[in-house]
């Protein structure tokens, strides 16, 4: 077995010890612990591991039959170590149609490999433009700006343990974190987790024992919604000096939709399709061609109209697609399985309005219910103007989508059941609602929230 790096070798055996629990708490300065359920003496966390924290170590854990749908996102952004005059060439091509790269767009492939090999993960695909790399992943996606990094994975991944390979791989060309946000709705199978993902709090944990790397890793978490439903758990460290055209992202809409319809659903079936055509089709090139055939049949080409698309079908079932136009993605994944299919939509582009987009997002899975987050700065708010999906009394509050193609005034209405929203470090506004199906289609609900509340509770609630 090859050594470790150096970077590895001061979180292996001397791993640091993360502060205590009083520390953690006093930390999450956007949540107030006292009010949560006495979950954790119940529902104890995986502990911290001893095992070298290397890129040869971590479990491997074999597929339970249900699979954890809503992906856990890290984004991280960096500047130069050394300031320089800002150099544009990332945004240009040459004579010969070559993208000229600068920053983490210069990381070679075995590098990208080896900070997703962290996540245990694999690159499938890429597509390119102007200004970022998308990559598909066989758990979600990948996105590679010059000074920033978005990497969603879902699963029983371990995205975390990507951080101290994106510090070091940062200082091999010269750039150092500037800003790190982590977020993720509660798990639905929390003890397929891995570490460092048994809890919320040991995540945090993980990333506070970075600090002896990186200083700036210095953040708060945060809790959105209500811990006896569908939540989000949000960890931002805010150092940032921010890049006017490099780090052009300043607000993110993720649409995350659970019990999906089950004529959507087939449709991500590998076996729905020819599997091959005619002897010299590969398997490579039916992939491609089922891949395609599942993006028309689910209508998703048409929700990002103009953009460059990655799709990928897999087997025995499921679907991921990256589309880039310009400096934006969009990015969807779907884990068809009955009793836990889910899909998500997430998009860092800069609408006035969303409720078009979300409606015709909403429209092609026909979910029961969807968790919709939003992650913006202020300047992103200001944009928007005016946010009605976010905004307002909760019974007033409604979606209305028609599904019946022949009568499309007859519509089905998602009315949103509550509503959270914080300002976190200086200026990043996080805001998350949970959505639900009404039962009657074709009018709009004038039942009060309490009647949309789910029945029952687990302890998937609190992880």
């Amino acid at each position: 077995m090859n050594s470790p790096c150096a970077c590895d070798d001061s979180l292996g055996d001397s791993i640091p010890s993360p502060p205590p629990p009083d520390t953690v708490v006093a930390l999450l300065a956007g949540t107030n612990l006292s009010n949560l359920p006495e979950d954790e003496p119940h529902h104890e966390p995986q502990p911290q591991q001893p095992y070298d924290d290397d890129d040869y170590s971590g479990e491997i854990r074999e597929y339970t039959g249900s699979f954890e749908g809503p992906e856990k996102t890290l984004e991280v952004m960096f500047r130069r170590i050394n300031p320089i005059d800002e150099d544009n060439s990332s945004l240009s091509s040459d004579a010969s149609g070559e993208i000229n790269r600068v920053g983490l767009r210069t990381l070679s492939r075995p590098d990208l490999d080896r900070i997703c090999g962290r996540a245990r993960c694999t690159i499938l695909s890429c597509v390119s433009n102007r200004y970022l790399d998308a990559y598909v992943l066989s758990e979600s996606s990948l996105f590679v700006y010059p000074y920033m990094v978005v990497l969603k994975t879902c699963g029983t991944t371990t995205l975390l343990r990507c951080v101290a390979v994106l510090i070091e791989l940062g200082r091999k060309i010269g750039l150092e974190i500037d800003w790190l946000g982590y977020n993720r709705k509660n798990f639905s199978f929390p003890r397929d987790q891995m570490f460092p993902h048994g809890s919320f709090h040991q995540e945090m944990e993980y990333l506070y024992s970075h600090r002896n790397l990186c200083e700036r890793l210095n953040g708060n978490g945060y809790t959105l919604g209500p811990v006896t439903s569908d939540h989000w758990f949000v960890f931002v460290a805010d150092h940032t000096k921010r890049y006017a055209e490099d780090n052009d992202t300043d607000r993110v809409l993720n649409i995350m939709m659970f019990d999906i319809d089950e004529t959507v659903a087939k449709k991500f079936y590998y076996d729905q399709y020819e599997a091959r055509i005619g002897p010299d089709e590969t398997e490579e090139e039916a992939t491609k061609r089922i891949s395609i055939e599942q993006t028309k049949a689910a209508g998703i080409d048409q929700l990002v109209p103009g953009a460059c698309i990655d799709p990928r079908a897999f087997e025995p079932c499921g679907y991921s697609m990256n589309a880039i136009l310009f400096r934006t993605y969009s990015t969807i994944h779907i884990t068809p399985e009955e009793g836990s299919s889910y899909a998500s939509f997430e998009t860092n582009q800069k609408v006035t309005n969303y409720t078009p987009l979300i409606s015709n997002v909403v429209r092609a899975f026909r979910p029961k219910r969807f968790v919709m987050t939003l992650m913006a700065d202020e300047g992103g708010l200001v944009q928007m103007g005016s946010n009605p999906l976010f905004e307002g009394n909760t019974s007033k509050s409604q979606i209305a989508v028609s599904f019946n193609k022949t009568n499309p005034g007859m519509k089905s209405t998602y009315k949103r059941s509550n509503l959270a929203s914080i300002q976190v470090e200086d200026d990043v506004c996080c805001m998350m609602g949970n959505w639900i199906l009404d039962d009657g289609p074709g009018s709009v609900s004038t039942q009060g929230a309490e009647s949309q509340r789910p029945r029952g509770l687990s302890d998937a609630n609190y992880f």
